[in-house]
């Protein structure tokens, strides 16, 4: 999100207008291959009869959110910033359809935007993939067994009835004269550190996941080891594409190339780095192997926990962040099979624990507010209610949503085309021509 060090001493300079709304787009670019990342990442963790079904949720939801964003995601998340219909819930979904104000505003940046040295839609642009990859995400709880225009469905409701509100909540502003005015309640109300979306990004879609999860129910023979991923480069290649665009992810949250920019970059870089320690000593110790899975599993995680806190943590901390998420995630990911529920891809474990983790990680070892330099249980409490806060929201309308579709026109395949395959079935395609299962 966009913070007070933003503010400090900006002016209307053409220069530096253009130069972080440059960056803003740059970011924005790096933000939107995470999602093919994403579909890599997890289309080489599912069955070489899935991978096409895999992918296809990821692009789908690159297709369908990206269009619901400009026509009125955008206005939900952003437009007008104090035009609520439900004040600090719910933004008017009409005050900018289409970004008509950002359109139409005259001096090249919108009034709205001004304070900032950003251009509106450049700003409209970086948020627009956030909202992409939060839905994408959700996909690897439901591998193997969903139909693709459920998810097309479920995708179209769940982005504007949880994602547009919620990143309203978390990222929404009203910049005025003396900055920071207005705002959805997580952030400006509670105080919420959360910089590039812990909350509005990885619980909330871990969450949903989990939720989904449960809808579905468990894949044909659901045990531990029941799948070996078909394609392990494949997977690797989604993890190096999703750490590069987080750069873009983490420090452009910033709307500026300056030193808090600076500082989540370098945080960016060495939480995930730590992250794979973390794992891989986790499997070393409980298996005797690392593993390059684990080594990909263990830098998401570590990337996962560092989003709301690269702005707040100095990079020691940030490397004990990672580690610690390392390996907490390592354990997290068998809690389904203690449990009984079946997340294909390990979206609870990675995106909602590794959430939870580095939202209330903030709490204890921010710089400036958390428990060891503040001495105060403060900000603990409060990055605890809007970490928890999201993540009931976002599981109940999710679990709800999911149900309705399931009830009606069905959301899972059929247990003989499970085992057939998705991809042939749903899709009519096959990733390999002499496939091997």
């Amino acid at each position: 999100m966009l913070h007070l060090s933003v503010l400090t001493n900006a002016t209307t300079d053409g220069i530096t207008n253009n130069v972080n709304s440059l960056w803003l787009m740059v970011a924005a670019a790096l933000v939107l291959l995470m999602t093919p990342g994403v579909a890599f990442f997890y289309g080489g963790m599912v069955r070489a009869k899935s991978v096409i079904s895999m992918m296809m949720m990821s692009f789908g939801a690159m297709g369908l959110v990206g269009v619901l964003w400009i026509i009125y995601g955008y206005s939900m998340s952003f437009g007008g910033g104090s035009d609520w219909i439900i004040k600090g819930f719910l933004l008017n979904p009409f005050h900018d359809l289409f970004l008509t104000n950002e359109l139409n505003f005259k001096g090249g940046t919108s009034s709205q935007w001004m304070n900032l040295d950003i251009h509106g839609l450049a700003f409209a642009g970086f948020q627009a993939t956030f909202a992409i990859i939060t839905v994408a995400l959700i996909s690897g709880a439901i591998a193997d067994r969903a139909k693709f225009g459920a998810w097309m469905v479920f995708a179209g409701v769940w982005v504007t009835l949880v994602y547009f509100p919620v990143a309203s909540w978390v990222f929404n502003f009203t910049a005025g004269p003396k900055g920071l005015t207005d705002g959805g309640w997580s952030v400006f109300n509670l105080g919420v550190n959360d910089f590039a979306g812990g909350t509005a990004v990885h619980i909330n879609a871990g969450a949903a996941g989990l939720a989904l999860a449960l809808v579905l129910g468990k894949r044909v023979g659901f045990a531990k080891g029941m799948a070996k991923p078909h394609n392990v480069p494949f997977t690797l290649l989604g993890a190096s594409l999703l750490w590069f665009g987080w750069f873009g992810f983490n420090a452009g949250s910033e709307g500026a190339a300056d030193g808090i920019s600076a500082l989540a970059w370098i945080n960016t870089l060495v939480a995930p780095a730590a992250g794979i320690l973390g794992w891989l000593i986790v499997e070393l110790i409980k298996d005797g192997k690392p593993t390059s899975i684990g080594a990909a599993s263990g830098a998401v995680a570590g990337l996962v926990a560092i989003t709301p806190a690269c702005n707040i943590l100095t990079p020691g901390w940030a490397i004990v962040l990672g580690i610690l998420v390392g390996v907490v995630c390592a354990f997290a990911i068998d809690l389904k099979f203690k449990l009984g529920f079946d997340d294909s891809l390990d979206v609870v474990g990675i995106h909602l624990i590794g959430g939870l983790v580095g939202t209330l990680y903030i709490g204890i070892f921010g710089a400036g507010i958390g428990l060891i330099d503040s001495g105060s249980f403060k900000q603990l409490g409060a990055q605890a209610v809007g970490a928890f806060g999201v993540m009931i929201y976002s599981f109940v309308l999710a679990f709800v949503i999911g149900t309705i579709i399931q009830k009606t026109m069905g959301f899972r395949i059929t247990n003989e085309d499970e085992v057939a395959g998705v991809d042939s079935i749903v899709h009519g395609e096959e990733a390999y021509s002499n496939e091997v299962v």
